[in-house]
């Protein structure tokens, strides 16, 4: 079976402008959308991790909930405004309310901290009503807990800036996390309008990351730890480290070198 890129109906090779494609044609279901780059977040209300972090170029922005401040010991309002100092990206901020009013007061309270602050708001009724408010001021939504395609959906139909399903939670219970992936880069494909950004959370290891980028997924936020895991390999360490050995018997310096 031939695996193709989805192409706009006009452009399929013999296809009508009404037919998707070719009953023998298998469309690759992870086709990425157009982009830059794919972002990474980090996952942490760590300052000194984000300082850190924030050196290497790697950084896009910050993700943060209400466990992660509460291992900070800091003032929440005080901690989003110190992160947004130092990360220039969006910088994801919870609410903690779970009814509309409060949400919503929140949410605005939130975004009021900084511009590059991307309120958070659960999967839920009264969040998505509030996500679709707040995309009304101007301010980026980040819906969290998301489980499902249909979700998703709602989410993107809400406006939100950016869905976060939670892979690592998926697959603690044996579900195909990087199936729902998949499917919601495919759904959102199909969809001029939908604008919501596809940030793969609770990831736990460096293949959740490989996966989502291979799928098309726009962020991955990942805690520090596994951020780092990135660049870890024994050949590489194996092999600057014969490299190292090597140099240092030819007896030169580039620096003292005329």
């Amino acid at each position: 079976m031939v695996l193709v890129q989805r192409l706009p109906p006009a452009e399929l090779p013999g296809a009508p402008a009404n037919r998707v494609a070719a009953a023998h044609v298998s469309v690759r279901p992870n086709t990425p959308t157009q982009q830059d780059a794919m972002k990474f977040f980090i996952d942490t209300a760590d300052v000194a991790e984000i300082r850190e972090l924030a050196q290497t170029g790697w950084l896009d922005g910050v993700t943060t909930n209400p466990s992660l401040v509460l291992k900070s010991g800091k003032r929440f309002v005080d901690l989003v405004a110190e992160i947004c100092d130092l990360v220039p990206g969006p910088v994801s901020a919870e609410v903690a309310a779970t009814d509309f009013q409060t949400m919503l007061a929140e949410g605005r309270r939130l975004a009021g901290i900084a511009r590059n602050v991307a309120v958070k708001v659960p999967m839920t009724v009264d969040g998505l009503k509030v996500c679709r408010l707040l995309v009304d001021d101007g301010t980026m939504v980040n819906v969290t807990l998301c489980f499902s395609p249909a979700q998703a959906i709602l989410a993107a139909k809400a406006g939100a800036t950016f869905v976060s399903p939670f892979v690592g939670r998926l697959d603690d219970i044996g579900a195909d996390s990087m199936g729902l992936i998949a499917d919601i880069c495919t759904i959102y494909q199909q969809y001029e309008g939908f604008r919501t950004e596809v940030l793969v959370a609770s990831v736990r290891h460096p293949m959740h990351v490989v996966e989502a980028a291979k799928l098309g997924a726009h962020v991955a936020t990942l805690p520090p730890a596994t951020l780092r895991q990135l660049i870890a390999h024994p050949l590489t360490d194996v092999g600057l480290a014969r490299f190292v050995a090597d140099w240092q018997k030819t007896g030169q310096s580039i620096l003292d070198a005329p």
